[in-house]
């Protein structure tokens, strides 16, 4: 009976073995003869190009793609059995648009279908956020996560890392890989544009799932990331192999296959990157460089002539690449813009702060004035906030919201065009002994015109817009002194209906919301907190922080809290004013300040709620209830300094926190120089 083992051997590899009429293993050594692929589903914005790669996504903002093997596989014999050992391995690159900032990755997705909706961005185009974690999902992915989302508590933005029915990873990794030897790790940058295999493979008899990577076709002796999970409760009868991969708000990647295979209870085929396609512009590994040497000298100094006629002639064209095509709104040109500014001279100069200058143009026939903004680009801070005001801000549309009409990339010049707004902004009518004094009606107006742009950002737009960076001198004035909000380069967007991300904090000393430095989360509430700090600035015509004034006097919502215990809250009104106003408008915007301005995020009204209170559809409650702790200022501030210097969220500040002259926070602030200087962009943004 000694054959007895091997018969039961057999029996049991049968068992697990899928039907014969199923496909139990595919090889693609790139996907030339796939130009019109029968064997492959292509969704969202990917394709396969003439030269054989599988793309993903380009590198326009806000998009998914994605590639699944046709046919479903059979992971098991029946829906309770075990689930099948499986092996793949696939060549991928990441060309992010702008170097170091990667947008957000693609994964290999195991799934029950090829039609699963899901925003892009941090979610990959493969869940959404109220399947987050259902067991229903029977989803199984490696992530080549390049954007650390703190809302899925991402170790870094450079990572792998297995997710079963959600996108909080179960096991993750920095993506590096052991030399051959296993003895020595090298770190390997997904984002960098070069070409990286990939090996994933699940063993049901040991219940662990491996994930390898290496720059080269050498697969390492041992794997980067291993996981022990028995993925027979989680993996349906029948399921799709494929990738999915998405692109940010901001910042985007184009993400390429070149090879991949894929194996039912067996090894994956093996790919060789040197007969894989090569990526455009970058030479196959293989290829000799042959340089004759009889090449005549008369040839050489023709050459030669040609190719500096040819680099004196483009040294000022503007250079164009495939994703500025693609972004919108407007691309000017270099040439008009100069033009337009007179080359920039001084004379056209409306203003100048740490993220560059602001110059009065004059574009079109007829004549239309435009403020042109010429970004300082010596931070890739300054470069994330560029690209985020042309490819996600740009398309905004309303009445009270400076319009961006174009922009203009030149080598390291980064232009960005604006409405022209002749009166320029509202905090040098307000502040700085000002020659015109605003009167209480028009002040009101111009209160109302900022919550009417607030509510579209909130509300109105096909995702939700937090501005970030709401106060007096983001607020510009047209001809007529209606007010339109502006400077959009610290925005963020997000999905309705889902939560906003942990992010970095930014915005300006006394705007900011006593949360946010312990949360690091950026809402809608946030948004509302700075207005209610605008609200009082504009009534008062004090800034909300004065480095000038006595401590108990420095911040300018809990010296209104004090007045309006006392029943004196009249007393704070700007004395420019000279008594001249409505005190029962006035009476209402002090107190929807100090409403705005609650600690407690929850008792803030939403900007739909502001407007009704400010069109007289709704009244104020009477009792309003001072912040916690309210002592008349001085120790509750230094309170709020401490808290927001000790945020675990914002270790890229430092401890201390100098006034400017309009009480931001200066460099030490995230996205530093844009955030903290706000230049009057006068007659500008």
């Amino acid at each position: 009976m000694a054959y007895f083992p091997s018969l039961l051997s057999a029996l049991f590899f049968l068992l697990l073995s899928p039907c014969s009429s199923q496909p139990t293993e595919f090889f693609f050594p790139g996907f030339e003869r796939l130009t019109e692929p029968d064997n492959l589903t292509l969704t969202g914005v990917s394709q396969i190009e003439q030269n054989g790669i599988l793309r993903l996504t380009n590198a326009t903002p806000r998009f998914v793609g994605k590639a699944f093997y046709s046919s479903p596989f059979r992971f098991k014999n029946s829906t309770n059995g075990p689930a099948f050992s499986f092996s793949t391995s696939f060549v991928f690159a990441m060309v992010p648009v702008f170097q170091g900032f990667g947008g957000h990755g693609l994964a290999f997705t195991l799934t029950t279908s090829v039609d699963r909706r899901a925003p892009p961005n941090q979610y990959l185009g493969i869940l959404n956020a109220t399947e987050m974690g259902n067991f229903s999902n029977h989803l199984v992915a490696v992530e080549f996560d390049t954007v650390q989302d703190f809302e899925f508590r991402d170790i870094d933005d450079n990572h792998v890392g297995i997710d079963i029915n959600t996108l909080r990873s179960n096991a993750s990794v920095p993506a590096a890989y052991y030399t051959r030897g296993g003895s020595t790790k090298q770190n390997l940058t997904l984002k960098s544009g070069k070409l990286i295999q990939a090996w994933i493979d699940y063993d049901s008899v040991e219940n662990v799932m491996n994930v390898t990577i290496a720059p080269t076709s050498n697969r390492p002796t041992s794997p980067i990331l291993s996981f022990h999970v028995d993925l027979s409760p989680f993996l349906q009868e029948f399921m799709y192999v494929g990738f999915s991969a998405s692109t940010g708000n901001v910042l985007a990647s184009s993400h390429y296959i070149f090879g991949w295979s894929f194996k039912i209870n067996g090894q994956a085929q093996a790919l060789d990157l040197s007969s894989l396609p090569s990526l455009p512009g970058q030479p196959k590994k293989h290829t000799t460089l042959i340089v004759g040497v009889s090449v005549s000298s008369a040839v050489v100094v023709i050459a030669l002539s040609v190719a500096i006629y040819f680099v004196i002639k483009t040294k000022n064209a503007d250079v164009v690449e495939d994703w500025e095509l693609e972004i919108g709104p407007h691309r000017y040109s270099y040439r008009e813009l100069k033009q337009a500014t007179n080359s920039f001279s001084d004379k056209t100069l409306l203003g100048q702060g740490g993220f560059g200058r602001v110059y009065k143009g004059t574009l079109g026939n007829p004549n239309t004035l435009v403020a042109v903004k010429r970004v300082s680009h010596e931070s890739k801070q300054g470069l994330r906030e560029f690209v985020s005001e042309i490819s996600s801000i740009g398309r905004l549309r309303h009445r009270n919201l400076v319009q961006l009409l174009g922009w203009c990339r030149r080598r390291g010049d980064l232009l960005l065009v604006y409405d022209f707004m002749a009166n320029g902004s509202l905090d040098k009518f307000l502040f700085d002994e000002p020659k015109t004094t605003l009167n209480w009606d028009q002040r009101f107006r111009i209160i109302k015109d900022v919550a009417s742009g607030l509510l579209y950002l909130h509300e109105g737009y096909e995702q939700i817009a937090i501005h970030r960076d709401v106060k007096a001198s983001n607020v510009l004035l047209d001809d007529e002194l209606n007010a339109r909000l502006g400077d959009f380069g610290l925005a963020r967007l997000y999905e309705h209906g889902t939560n906003p991300g942990t992010s970095r904090i930014v915005g300006t000393m006394g705007y900011i919301a006593p949360e946010l430095p312990k949360t690091g989360k950026a809402t809608t509430s946030t948004d509302v907190y700075a207005f209610g700090a605008f609200l009082l600035e504009v009534v008062c015509g004090r800034r909300p922080i004065d480095p000038d004034a006595l401590p108990e006097e420095a911040v300018l919502v809990d010296r209104v809290w004090e007045k309006f215990s006392e029943g004196k809250v009249l007393d704070v009104v700007d004395t420019r004013l000279d008594g001249q106003y409505d005190e029962g408008e006035t009476m209402m915007v002090l107190k929807l300040g100090l409403i705005c301005s609650n600690d407690v995020p929850a008792a803030r009204p939403s900007m739909r709620q502001i407007v009704r209170y400010l069109d007289g559809e709704a009244e104020l409650p009477e009792n309003l209830r001072p912040p916690s702790g309210f002592d008349g200022g001085a120790d509750e501030f230094e309170a709020f300094v401490h808290s927001f210097s000790s945020s675990p969220s914002s270790s890229d500040k430092t401890s201390s926190y100098p006034f400017l002259k309009d009480g931001n926070l200066g460099s030490t602030a995230s996205f530093a120089s844009i955030s903290s200087s706000p230049v009057s962009l006068g007659q500008a943004i």
